[in-house]
């Protein structure tokens, strides 16, 4: 068997894990520095983008009202037009940065439907590839990734700084 270095694991495994939502928290952290930390790609008054610490694919955004709420149904219309933009222009900003065969798209709203964070809701925007499903995940439970978190947070910040 043939070992795969991920060393990032083992941080979120050991590490403090911070008291309190992470999608409250970390908008609430502004300036460069800390978006990179938390990796945020994106602000807009009611809503937010950040890449997911542990993605399906390199480029894997989840787009998330700033307002902590698990109520999809109960979004006001502003947060709604809002967050749905966001969206829009996450999908825009990953194809121009990955150019993608395709997208995943979704929510999970609630525990049982595979929300690791159920209490506040949020898109998750996936790239997907011809052929990026192979033998890894299937045999090994393991997903390997092209591009370091860094390199994708800064590539994708950039696209969303080059948009209204």
């Amino acid at each position: 068997m043939q070992p795969i270095w991920a060393p990032w694991r083992m941080e979120f495994i050991a590490g403090e894990k911070p008291a309190g939502c992470i999608f409250c928290l970390f908008p609430a952290e502004t300036g460069e520095e800390n978006d990179r930390k938390n990796l945020v790609v994106a602000r807009t008054a009611k809503s937010f983008a950040m890449l997911n610490k542990y993605p399906y694919n390199s480029g894997h955004v989840m787009v998330i009202p700033r307002r902590h709420t698990a109520a999809f149904a109960q979004l006001p219309e502003d947060e709604l037009l809002d967050l749905q933009r966001l969206l829009q222009r996450s999908v825009e900003v990953i194809e121009e940065a990955y150019h993608p065969d395709g997208f995943n798209i979704g929510m999970n709203l609630g525990h049982i439907a595979g929300a690791g964070i159920p209490d506040h809701l949020h898109y998750h925007v996936v790239p997907r590839w011809g052929g990026d499903t192979n033998f890894m995940p299937v045999l090994a439970e393991t997903k390997v990734l092209i591009e370091h978190l860094t390199r994708t947070q800064e590539k994708l910040a950039a696209g969303f700084a080059g948009r209204a």
